[in-house]
């Protein structure tokens, strides 16, 4: 067998990011190749490149398929080729049937009416083809997650699918369901199939695939032939996290006083599908003036939990307790936990932490009414003085606090949802992704307000998908996996490496 796919020197740029380097990629025909690396390496944009989410002519780069040039102006091109891509949010429509689904773009008709005897004797072979019993009939919204998972992939074989890629498969996925899925997976390669799969669970990368690519920062670093060579779990991660990580974070005299925050026995439930936990037994704690990390991959449930406990913002049937200083605090609503003392920072600023056609004032002052009112009548003029403040303290680069906030550029934007937070004069801050989207100097800036607010004897739990970030920044570390703590390690403790560890063996 030759090579199907090769991707030579793609390299792909965003606005002031450069997300792809050079990146080179050879996946032979009737091989697994797993595609693995931290959040953020590139592996999800480089596949968007291939199938055409990103057209020809958005970067840089050949790609040669079936050994001829390959340049697809969008998915149905690739799909015609076919490739398939499934993302790792199903792209399932829920009150619709199986059926129904699976031949959605691509249906069973002629002169537009649709023949639902062929829908439904083809979807029956397919179901059968993944190991599905139910019926065609059955609203995808009645079936668990393992199961939609197999629907997509009948619906890529429905497409008569030649490469198939999937992206972090089993990340929603209990450990039976997973297994099958890997099952299907060699079912398909006996086939013909060629697979992609990017995957950040080693140990189902070693049982699975043939080849390995690690990718960093934007560009290959390995790639390992899993069937002539030794593959061991500690290769791929030095490969995963090798980078160097000095000079980026400031110094901060590390001085934890008394537990502030607690949560105990916190349990979250998926808002729709209510027999879907997605947080198991969390039990935290953040000690006055320190700074506490979440370290996890994309679906490891840090947002789900860091929303449930800010008013119940995400899920339902949300259990457990909420301390700080001690006592129990009322979190049941944004309103009460916020007057409580806690603050949340959404990782997405744009659509859940600003209103991008006010103005900064407007914005700086939301979570704090009262605090610029009398009476109910909002003072404008202290709501400038206010916002004045806030521009000088935290440097946010702008002619006016009557500018849109939408003009800013992403740090500015960031600095603006922080001193929202700040004026509501939380104790605990859950920081989001703080840095996420902004470049280096603004970081830096970021940075100094963390250390700034944990001097004063703040609480900050953060969150961030960059780990030299949670290092540099960090006291303590919890380290995050399908809904569950896996881990804690102290500063002194924690490494790229173990942490990674803890992550690809719990």
């Amino acid at each position: 067998m030759g090579t199907l796919l090769e991707m030579q020197s793609i390299t792909k740029t965003f606005p002031g990011v450069k997300a792809l380097d050079e990146v080179n990629l050879r996946v032979q025909e009737g091989e697994i190749h797993a595609l693995v690396g931290e959040n953020g390496a590139g592996k999800s944009t480089l596949m968007k490149v291939l199938s055409g989410v990103y057209p020809h002519g958005s970067y840089d780069g050949e790609i040669l398929y079936a050994g001829n040039p390959a340049r697809f102006g969008g998915i149905s091109d690739s799909e015609r080729e076919g490739i398939i891509i499934i993302h790792q949010e199903l792209a399932l429509v829920p009150l619709l049937s199986i059926a129904e689904n699976l031949f959605l773009g691509n249906e069973r008709a002629r002169g537009g009416v649709m023949n639902w005897q062929e829908t439904f004797r083809r979807s029956e072979e397919l179901l059968r083809r993944v190991g599905l019993k139910e019926a065609p009939g059955t609203m995808v919204d009645k079936i668990g997650v393992g199961k939609q998972q197999l629907v997509e992939i009948a619906k890529a074989l429905a497409k008569d699918v030649r490469l198939l890629i999937l992206d972090e498969p089993t990340a929603a996925l209990s450990e039976s369901d997973s297994q099958a899925l890997l099952d299907l997976l060699l079912e398909l390669k006996a086939q013909g199939v060629t697979s992609i799969i990017i995957s950040h669970k080693l140990n189902e990368v070693r049982r699975v695939a043939d080849s390995i690519t690690v990718i960093r920062d934007g560009s290959t670093v390995s790639t390992i032939d899993a069937k002539t060579e030794t593959v061991t779990e500690d290769r791929i991660v030095r490969d995963m996290v090798g980078r160097d990580m000095s000079h980026r974070y400031p110094e901060r005299e590390r001085r934890a006083g008394e537990v502030l925050f607690e949560v105990k026995n916190w349990n979250v439930f998926h808002p729709e599908h209510s027999e879907r936990q997605v947080v198991h037994d969390v039990n935290l704690s953040v000690r006055a003036g320190e700074v506490v990390g979440i370290a996890g991959l994309m679906g490891a449930g840090r947002t789900e939990l860091a929303m449930s406990i800010f008013g119940g913002s995400y899920g339902q049937n949300i259990s457990g307790e909420v301390f700080l200083h001690g006592q129990p605090i009322n979190t049941s609503s944004v309103r009460a936990a916020i007057d409580s003392g806690l603050a949340y920072v959404t990782e997405d600023r744009k659509e859940l932490g600003l209103i991008l056609e006010e103005t900064i004032r407007t914005n700086i002052t939301l979570a704090n009414l009262p605090g610029v009112s009398s009476t109910g009548v909002l003072n404008g003029a202290e709501e400038t003085q206010v916002a004045e403040k806030y521009r000088k303290a935290m440097n946010i680069r702008t002619p006016s606090v009557v500018q849109k906030v939408m003009n800013l550029s992403g740090g500015n934007q960031q600095k603006v949802v922080l001193s929202k937070w700040l004026f509501a004069g939380p104790e605990v801050l859950i920081l989001d992704e703080p840095t996420r989207g902004i470049d280096v100097g603004a970081k830096y800036e970021i940075y100094n307000i963390i250390n700034d607010l944990s001097r004063e004897g703040k609480g900050v739990l953060m969150i961030s998908s960059e780990m030299p970030e949670l290092l540099g920044m960090c006291d303590r570390i919890y380290v995050m996996n399908e809904g569950e703590f896996v881990g804690e390690l102290t500063a002194a403790e924690a490494s790229q490496e173990r942490i990674m560890s803890l992550i690809v063996t719990e």
